[in-house]
């Protein structure tokens, strides 16, 4: 077979030869929509077909090395549309991406690149490269400048091991949070998760790397928490919540890949979906790039979905719905047989490898394919630039959500001991979607403790249960070490784990969701034991989305919530404790109080939280609920720091506004403490009265600022009017005119000042 591709380039080489012309797809100084033509001009059915399809690195890699044997044996001098590859180390990915480039090069009748891809949420999944904090974390920051540092790392290690394009970054909006893929968002709000995954797109743009924003649409609210379950909504709500954050990103960064989402929305799959696939990513939002399946979704539609009566079936619905590239599945193998029985038309094809070669041309893969250097990678991925980038985040990132007492930060010179209690104290916790949970490769909270206060105080520990168990063998052990010291801090939460890595006690990650969010195990009974000693208690929280922990609230002095704080984590909860770094992280996810108070969203509409507004207790019964409050325990945008702050005014440019217009908002802020520090302005809007309900306030504008102790500062906002559109009854995007209250605070519950503007 490769000597009949080898006959086929020399043909073609002689032919240009003779004829004095230049192969018009390898001329860059020609558009590429030209160049496109030409070579689709060029393709068999073969090689179009393979350029809709991967080709998993698995199938030729073999004791850590590339089989060219083999490789050679599953290509047959066929180039397909993307490389996919497994988590093996950094080093032997970047030898076997250079071979498989070669190979394409000069091995192919074309000369097709075929694009490399791999994960790369919080860093690329391979071994050697620098976890930073998970994006639940980098959400937290409400720092778009600092997500665009870490994304600009994660693109220098993306390129340094050969990497044309990573699955990243996720723009699902988390609304359901028993779903473990939680920790892969940004958050609740879809202004945040658009400022944030902007930033990320545009850092790696800049660095020559393609990015794949995912899932399209509406992945963050599957129906139970179940990854893959259906999700329930209408036009409206699709358009108001689960698009603002793709519509940005597109506008904004022109992404040359978009992944559908494996649900369904609605009742229709989105693999399958044209109304979604095309009529809006491509035709309303000027989505100009290639689709990108998630893995398996196209299979899915006949063996999951039900929508498609066989493999055929769904290779016809996915194409004609506007699916480019298939990933990890068979039902475009059958693709000539559905252009031989006519139920796909040859230019059906044409479009979706058109949009394949248009990225490979655009990208300049034909010219420069990037083929990297094993041997100097050393020097360009976990670099200690990149090291210090990681534990800026991880401090950036920590959220202090109470504090009695001030008992924090602890003072080192009135500490004997310190008791560090806790599954996650001694072990490193980095998310889902990272290539280890090995504490050798990160430092953990106990590490982070032991190397601050060296010899100044003794320190305790000991684990006292696991994540997920019953076993409370431990807990003798744990109050013995508590007993023994002035302070508890405890480290709870969860280890996540995802199909790349699979791990025995995962209770969180892809594929790892809870029916219940109180925390797993017997971890809240752990803390209840310690905290029986009488001693002032810490708790850290290092998960990925939020538990329910009202006991803990009502009895612990102090709460932190970390997140998933990557490979500095220990060191960045070290200098939280003990004062060397002031908090100024912001919840992205709003708490529950119990998994029966779910959904649990500060966006909520006016009717969600009760009509009777007289919550009860369990000894005093009432209404909405009548054991509860339907109140958050914390909700969106907390976040407490070491200082205190006072928003001293909010001036807007005038009252009343067109449609066009643009108001300008003025925040003074100051720190009334005695500590530096940083705040989260957060301004919010509220529609007084619309034609169809709206959310009881929306994010609209943030900024992170550093206030010097005694000091003022001023943030500025610019709001447009069309900003505080709706979709009407008739669903029809329109600015309606009225009253709209603009509010400033430190927390979406923390409203500090208010001005209403009118809209004529």
């Amino acid at each position: 077979m490769k000597y009949k591709f080898i006959l086929y380039a020399i043909v073609i080489l002689l032919l240009s030869a003779c004829t004095g012309n230049t192969l018009k797809y390898r001329d860059a100084s020609l558009p590429v929509d030209l160049r496109v033509k030409d070579l689709l001009g060029r393709m068999t059915i073969e090689e179009k077909l393979a350029q809709m399809r991967d080709v998993h690195l698995s199938l030729f890699f073999k004791d850590n090395v590339l089989d060219t044997v083999m490789m050679d044996s599953a290509l047959q001098g066929i180039s397909y549309g993307v490389l996919f590859n497994s988590c093996i180390p950094a080093e032997n990915l970047a030898r076997c991406i250079a071979d498989v480039k070669k190979y394409s090069a000069e091995k192919t009748r074309l000369g097709i690149p075929m694009l490399s891809v791999s994960e790369a949420l919080h860093g690329i999944v391979h071994e050697g490269a620098t976890i930073f904090p998970h994006s639940i974390a980098m959400g937290s920051t409400f720092d778009p400048t600092l997500m665009g540092m870490v994304a600009d790392a994660i693109a220098t290690e993306s390129k340094a091991v050969g990497l044309d394009q990573v699955l990243a970054p996720v723009l699902d909006v988390a609304r359901e949070l028993r779903w473990g893929r939680v920790e892969e968002t940004f958050g609740e709000d879809p202004y945040l998760i658009s400022r944030m995954g902007v930033e990320y797109v545009k850092s790696l743009h800049k660095n020559g790397i393609i990015t794949t924003p995912k899932h399209f649409t509406a992945h963050g609210s599957p129906l139970g928490g179940l990854n893959l379950a259906s999700v329930a909504g209408g036009e409206r709500e699709l358009r108001s919540i689960y698009l603002k954050p793709f519509a940005a990103v597109i506008c904004e960064t022109n992404p040359y890949s978009i992944m559908n989402s494996y649900n369904s929305y609605d009742g229709l799959p989105l693999a399958s979906s044209k109304h979604i696939l095309t009529d809006i990513l491509r035709n309303e939002l000027g989505f100009n790039g290639y689709i990108f399946a998630d893995w398996g979704s196209t299979g899915m539609l006949w063996n999951f979905h039900r929508t498609a009566e066989n493999p055929e079936d769904a290779a016809r619905q996915a194409v004609l719905a506007g699916l480019d590239m298939e990933i990890a599945d068979n039902c475009y193998t059958r693709l000539d047989q559905l252009l031989k029985t006519g139920d796909i038309k040859m230019s059906d094809i044409d479009k979706c490898v058109a949009r394949i070669l248009k990225v490979k041309f655009a990208m300049g893969l034909f010219e420069n394919p990037n083929i990297p250097d094993a041997n100097s990678l050393k020097n360009r991925i976990h670099t200690p630039e990149n090291v210090t980038l990681a534990l800026k985040a991880a401090r950036e990132s920590a959220i202090l959500l109470q504090n009695k007492g001030n008992l924090l930060p602890l003072d080192a010179s009135n500490l004997r001991s310190l008791a560090v209690i806790g599954p996650n104290a001694a072990q490193v916790q980095f998310g889902d979607y990272t290539w280890t949970n090995d504490n050798i490769h990160g430092v953990t909270p106990l590490q982070g403790i032991k190397a601050l206060v060296g010899t100044k105080i003794k320190i305790n520990y000991a684990k006292g249960c696991d994540i997920h168990t019953q076993d409370r063998s431990g807990f003798a052990e744990a109050v013995a070490v508590a007993l023994a010291s002035d302070v508890t801090v405890v480290f709870i939460g969860a280890t996540s784990a995802w199909p790349g890595l699979r791990l025995p006690n995962a209770v969180s990650g892809e594929s790892y969701d809870l029916s219940d969010i109180a925390l797993t195990g017997v971890q809240e009974e752990l803390v209840k034991a310690v905290k029986a000693t009488g001693k002032p208690v810490v708790v850290v929280l290092v998960s990925g989305k939020p538990s329910a922990i009202p006991w803990i609230k009502e009895n612990c002095e102090g709460i932190i919530v970390q997140w998933y704080g990557g490979e500095q984590q220990g060191n960045a909860i070290a200098e939280i404790l003990f004062g060397q770094v002031n908090p100024s992280g912001k919840l992205n996810v709003s708490f529950p109080r119990s998994t029966g108070h779910l959904p649990c969203f500060y966006n909520h509409y006016p009717s969600d939280k009760g009509y009777y507004h007289n919550p009860g207790s369990p000894g005093s019964p009432g209404n909405d609920y009548v054991f509860s409050s339907p109140e958050p325990l914390w909700a969106f945008g907390h976040g407490l720091s070491y200082t205190t702050f006072e928003y001293v005014s909010m001036n807007v440019s005038k009252e009343t506004f067109t449609a066009d217009e643009t108001c300008t908002i003025e925040v003074e802020l100051k720190n009334t403490g005695s500590r530096d520090g940083k705040e989260v302005v957060q301004l919010y809007v509220r529609d007084v009265v619309s034609s169809v309900v709206t959310p009881v306030k929306e994010l609209k504008r943030f900024e992170k600022l550093f206030v010097k102790a005694g000091e003022t500062a001023k943030v500025t906002f610019e709001l447009p009017m069309s900003e505080l559109s709706l979709w009407n009854a008739d669903m029809q995007e329109v600015v309606e005119p009225g009253e709209f209250i603009l509010m400033a605070g430190t927390a979406s519950d923390n409203i500090l000042q208010t001005k209403t503007i009118s809209v004529k």
